[in-house]
This record gives C-alpha cells, structure tokens and sequence, in this order.
C-alpha cells in the first residue's frame, strides 16, 4: 500500500476543530513563489499550482521510468499547502487578495535529493511542455506552532484564526509571525469538487513563549 503522508502524520495534516500545539520538524518541499489574488482565473497562483502538480506527479511516477532513485518507495501526493504575507500586514487581510504574496507547496519526501529534483524539473518541463524552472526544492522547520481544522469557506478563517489568538494568548504564547514564519494553510479538499461550506483547511501559525 502506497505511504500516505495524512495518515501516517495524522497530528499534522489532520487536526481538530479546536486550537493545538505541535512542534513541526523539518520537512522538504517542491516550491513556488509569487503575488496576487490566488483566485484571478488563469493567474499566477494558478499556473504556479499546475506547475507544482507537474513536478510532484513526475516525482512520484519516476519508478516507471528509466530514471531511479534511491530508496524510492511508493507515495501518495500530499496535499497542496500556501504560507501567506502581506506588506505591512500583521497576520493576513483577507479583503486584500490582490496584495497577497504566497509561496505554495507540496511536501515531497525524504529520498528525493537535489539532483533528482533537477532531473524532475526538467523532466516535466520536456513531457507536459510547460517550463517547470519556477520551482525550488526548499527545506523548512516551522518549529512550535498552534493549528486547527477550518472547515467552511476560506474567507471565514478569521473566526478560526482567533480562535487560536485566543487559545495561544491562554496558554502563555503569543504569535510569532515573522518575515520566515508565516500563515500556513493547508488544503484538504479540492475548492472544485467541494462547497465551500464544507471546504477543509488546516490553519497553522508560528508562535513563541510570551516573555
């Protein structure tokens, strides 16, 4: 059976409807960064999104192919996950779509080294004819966080958000978004296939030890 990254880090990807603590080790992604409403039809956002599908499916299937990495295993793609910021915004404004500058993610794993993403890259590029060079292999520890389940459409996060403002300010923390520790969101459902009311999205932010 293929490793399932939900379920086999169920405390990450699959939180409660209420604020909790977890501490993230570090993890590797396939990354693409850019700015704008993520919801502007064939837009940034979007061909970033389709950019990232590329190469991680490439990943994925390279078994298959002449192309053979050490200590592959067979995976389920994780979901597709966002970190969010704003100029000169604390936390994120969500009447400001266009202002948003995003770095969207997919977590690959561990066995993937550069030169195989390089290879997959390039790979991509050359079999879905689109240019893949966008992305980056990046390596992130997010470190102690508070985080929950956000079930609903994505503009009523900030009821969940302050949620876990209250629940970090109850337990002795305090937020700790900063130019590298930012709003992370994480999509558990396809906004194509799902209403928005029952939209899943788990909602991440970096915090610290009140002094």
């Amino acid at each position: 059976m293929a490793f399932d990254f939900k379920k086999e880090y169920k405390e990450f990807y699959l939180p409660p409807q209420k604020p909790q603590i977890v501490d993230l080790p570090a993890m590797n992604y396939i990354a693409v960064q850019g700015q704008g409403d993520p919801n502007e039809k064939g837009g940034a956002y979007q061909k970033a999104i389709g950019v990232l599908y590329a190469v991680a499916y490439t990943i994925k299937m390279s078994y298959k192919g002449s192309h053979k990495i050490e200590g592959f295993f067979e995976y389920v793609v994780p979901p597709l996950e966002g970190f969010w910021w704003q100029e000169g915004v604390a936390g994120v404004d969500y009447t400001n779509k266009s202002g948003f500058h995003w770095t969207s993610v997919i977590r690959l794993p561990d066995f993937v080294t550069p030169a195989d993403f390089r290879w997959a890259v390039g790979e991509a590029s050359r079999k879905k004819k689109m240019d893949c060079s966008s992305t980056q292999l990046l390596s992130l520890t997010e470190g102690l966080c508070v985080q929950m389940l956000h079930i609903g459409p994505y503009d009523t996060e900030p009821a969940s958000v302050a949620l876990m403002d209250d629940f970090v300010a109850a337990n002795g923390y305090e937020n700790d978004l900063t130019a590298t520790r930012l709003h992370h969101e994480i999509y558990l459902s396809d906004p194509r296939r799902t209403v928005p009311e029952k939209q899943k999205t788990v909602l991440r932010h970096p915090i610290k030890k009140r002094q």
